[in-house]
């Protein structure tokens, strides 16, 4: 039997935007054999191997950062239908012990991350292209309020890789790619209509893949 397209979904946007709240509440939507969601979080490259600044701080928010070859082999590999596994990245917390993931093949695939719109190799394997912000100061708050609070982190540090890894990358690299984006959802203070189109449309290419 011939193998349907996957249609193809890239999802990115500043970090602090509130990709991750918008990509829970668009997956809780859908069932596995309905949407598969791989995150690029889980592709970058071992600790040791990231870049370190000029104050020997590593830098997790460059391009560099990502294994961006094993990132498009897995997404290449769902398009095709065939099942991933994955062991978790806990470059974050060294104590946490990763976990396997596994992703299913499904007819809609939901790709997200920073440089999901950068990477030429992922972005043309892309069939629609969201773009989700927010004002700098309502991303600052919530990226403190992720690193300090919820994985305590010094204020200090959270402070010094916003301004210098996080900004600097998403004003030169990440921000430009919203004027190619499909869709531009704002979220600085809430995203549920917007959320309720793209499920809407998304649950229309399920059912027409998977028919």
């Amino acid at each position: 039997m011939t193998q349907r397209p996957v249609f193809t979904v890239g999802i990115t946007g500043g970090s602090g935007s509130g990709k991750t709240y918008f990509l829970q509440g668009l997956a809780a939507r859908f069932s596995d054999k309905e949407m598969c969601l791989i995150s690029q979080d889980n592709y970058y490259k071992p600790r040791d191997q990231q870049p370190v600044d000029e104050n020997g701080v590593r830098n997790f928010d460059l391009p560099v950062s990502i294994d961006r070859d094993a990132f498009r082999a897995d997404l290449l590999k769902l398009k095709a239908g065939q099942d991933v596994e994955k062991l978790q990245y806990t470059f974050n917390n060294p104590t946490a012990e990763p976990k396997i993931l596994l992703f299913k093949a499904a007819p809609v695939l939901v790709v997200e991350g920073l440089f999901v719109q950068y990477f030429e190799e992922i972005a043309g394997e892309l069939d629609l292209r969201v773009f989700v912000e927010a004002k700098d100061h309502i991303k600052l708050g919530r990226r403190i309020r992720r690193d300090q609070v919820e994985r305590g982190y010094d204020l200090d540090d959270v402070l010094y890789r916003y301004q210098y890894h996080v900004m600097p990358v998403y004003d030169t690299l990440i921000e430009p790619l919203k004027h190619q984006a499909d869709l531009v959802i704002p979220n600085n203070h809430h995203f549920s209509r917007a959320l309720e189109v793209l499920v809407a449309f998304l649950r229309s290419k399920a059912e027409v893949s998977g028919t």
